[in-house]
């Protein structure tokens, strides 16, 4: 039994322990699927992530992602989160400023800014279609939005690598304090084939221009603390909502305080392209002692 290099991340964290969770294996080649889901189910975490050498010569390396119960061809934290570790490890290196992550969405380019501790990746959203717009999109809508006053624009289904219904909230108080009906949300996700609903409110705040809450019920889970995927969608949404307004060159987000996390995520928007990302930390970095095998 070999053992391999393992990584567990904090990853778009603004505090010390703030992000979203990741762990990250180094050297599984040789593992199956079966292998791979059987650790990913006993890490328990939202996503775990295998780093592999790439199939596509274009690419930086090759990540598998998968969650407790099944492999998912793209998520917004696992992506930045292997970056960092195939950085961390030595296992890529940049190219005019750029890593190309292999996944089950393509080769997609992640941004390298700064260097050290104070280095940011980004990620290219794959793109984006707003399939449905307003209060009266389904009619399970209204339910996962009660409790809440609507703001500007109105809610969308939107579908980019990940299906989410997008609301903006109309301040950032209410948001704040909303307690969500989880089982309306897991509802409409589920009647809707998607993760559930992404609620955001503009701020004044000076670290920050957005708060997000993302609640993706129709995958099992109550609240994410910081969601790439989700926040690459919300960001095309108000760039073509609003291609003049003052956001539509990028702003920082807020996310994860209501459940005790502190994340920041960074959002840059050049034309049609959608960079989301921030900050990723290794929190442990060892060996980890598992049978392929079972």
């Amino acid at each position: 039994m070999a053992s391999l290099r393992y990584l567990h991340l904090d990853v778009f964290a603004a505090t010390l322990g703030g992000g979203n969770h990741l762990g990250v294996v180094i050297g599984a080649e040789g593992w199956s699927d079966q292998a791979m889901q059987r650790f990913a189910r006993w890490t328990a975490l939202v996503e775990t992530t295998f780093l592999l050498p790439p199939t596509d010569p274009k690419a930086s390396y090759r990540v598998r992602i998968f969650t407790p119960n099944k492999e998912i061809p793209f998520a917004g934290h696992p992506s930045i989160g292997s970056a960092h570790a195939a950085l961390a490890c030595g296992l890529a290196e940049t190219c005019d400023g750029l890593l190309w992550q292999e996944c089950g969405a393509g080769v997609l380019p992640i941004r390298v800014e700064g260097n050290g501790h104070g280095r940011e990746l980004l990620l290219q959203s794959p793109g984006e279609r707003v399939l449905d717009t307003g209060p009266a999109a389904h009619p399970l809508l209204p339910a996962a939005l009660a409790g809440i006053e609507l703001g500007v624009l109105p809610p969308a289904l939107v579908d980019g690598g990940r299906r989410w219904w997008l609301a903006e909230v109309a301040d950032e108080a209410g948001l704040r304090a909303w307690q969500p009906d989880h089982a309306a949300i897991g509802a409409l996700a589920r009647a809707s084939d998607s993760m559930g609903l992404c609620a955001f409110a503009r701020s004044a705040h000076p670290d920050y221009q957005l708060v997000v809450r993302a609640l993706p019920a129709g995958v099992g889970i109550v609240e994410d603390p910081a969601s790439g995927a989700a926040n690459g969608l919300i960001a095309a949404y108000i760039a073509h909502a609003e291609p003049h307004g003052t956001l539509a060159r990028g702003y920082q987000v807020s996310q994860g305080r209501e459940i005790g996390h502190d994340a920041r995520l960074v959002v840059r928007i050049d034309g049609t392209s959608i960079w989301v990302g921030g900050r990723s930390h290794t929190v442990v970095d060892g060996t980890l002692a598992w049978d392929p095998q079972g």
